[in-house]
């Protein structure tokens, strides 16, 4: 049979999981990358169980894991430093990582099945029957063109599929710090959420020599998101952290959060993956993860069924539900951001108690992925 050819846009952690997928099931793939290098935005990721099968089904497991702390107990401490809610991961793993280093592992296992990867190449829009149009003009046929151009999608826009994108009132600041000589011999099994009125700041060791932080607040607070990182702001909110804060340099950037839905998440041969298609604050840690999951599904279910749009309405049938599950625990998460501090820890104590809600939370991290 004639081998498929599948165009991509966007190298991130959707667009080249779909293509380590498509080209291990025979299909000749090109990524299309804006940037002149792969990189990503933010600094470090948790990736659970759900996302770790997915990258040992298309072989970057290993290199994304190497050096990676297993983090296996979370707290969240409120504005006294008291612990106010605890989770311990049995049975199921999860690791931090440098974002960077899992970018770096999938466009390994992508140059292992022969995957074309395309720099500094712009997309302008895409059609419904396959084709793909360039900023310089050109026009580019395939059997499957895949949108993984993130939240603002160039593919996606083009095909008018979004029937929701809105932004949230909060957002968050990601950078990395090196680690001190006690991180070192510490195990880094533990992360750290600590409150402090609407902020927030995340305690993450993902690697050998770096910890992860990340800085939340409201969209609205200038202050707290401003970047560089407004030490002696940060200090005064966390004063039990001033070590810590200090350790801060230049770097970091503030994203806000933002939610979207489509009508549809394809359009004849096109398909719409990761943010570009459910971008979802980051509560819950499954951004990654869900857009990792639908991509690789989305090659599973191309295997399947020979007919592009037929495989593409049962891929969505049967895979959305799990990703709008996320999206809403997400949401929801989010809400006592405003709340005054004691309702809040009450919620989060709560929250951290309740079988129901623990269940509602780890559903996606112990969602067996399709394909893997």
């Amino acid at each position: 049979m004639t081998k498929r050819h599948a165009e991509i846009v966007g190298a991130g952690f959707a667009g080249l999981t779909a293509a380590c997928a498509l080209a291990r099931r025979g299909w000749s793939v090109r990524v299309h990358e804006r940037a002149d290098r792969l990189r990503t935005t933010g600094a470090g990721i948790y990736i659970y169980e759900n996302g770790l099968r997915v990258l040992e089904a298309i072989g970057a497991y290993e290199a994304a894991v190497k050096g990676a702390p297993f983090a296996h107990t979370r707290e969240v401490r409120d504005g006294h430093n008291q612990v106010i809610s605890l989770h311990r991961w049995t049975g199921s793993r999860v690791f931090s990582i440098v974002r960077q280093t899992v970018i770096n592992a999938l466009a390994g296992a992508a140059a292992r099945a022969d995957v074309e990867i395309v720099f500094n190449s712009v997309v302008a829009r895409a059609s419904a029957d396959g084709e793909l149009e360039l900023a310089d003009g050109r026009r580019l046929k395939a059997d499957l063109i895949v949108g993984a151009d993130g939240s603002n999608s160039r593919v996606r826009d083009s095909l008018g599929l979004i029937s929701k994108r809105k932004y949230l009132i909060d957002g968050c600041t990601r950078l990395l710090i090196g680690k001190t000589p006690d991180e070192h011999n510490a195990d880094g099994a533990t992360t750290v959420e600590y409150w402090s009125g609407s902020r927030r700041m995340l305690y993450t060791p993902c690697s050998e020599t770096e910890v992860y932080i990340a800085l939340t607040m409201l969209d609205s607070d200038e202050i707290a998101k401003g970047v560089p990182v407004k030490k002696d702001a940060w200090k005064r909110w966390f004063p039990h952290l001033e070590v810590l804060i200090d350790r801060i340099g230049e770097q970091g950037r503030y994203d806000r959060f933002e939610l979207i839905k489509l009508r549809r998440w394809s359009a004849g041969h096109v398909a719409i993956i990761g943010d570009a298609a459910h971008a979802l604050p980051p509560n819950i840690g499954q951004g990654g993860g869900c857009a990792m999951m639908n991509a690789l599904s989305l090659a599973y279910y191309l295997d399947r069924e020979r007919d592009i749009s037929e495989a593409l309405s049962i891929w969505e049938r049967n895979e959305r539900p799990i990703t709008d599950h996320t999206q809403r625990i997400s949401v929801l998460l989010g809400l006592p951001t405003t709340w005054p501090p004691p309702l809040r820890a009450l919620a989060l104590s709560i929250a951290g108690r309740s079988k129901w809600l623990i269940r509602q939370r780890t559903r996606t991290a112990l969602h067996r992925p399709t394909g893997a």
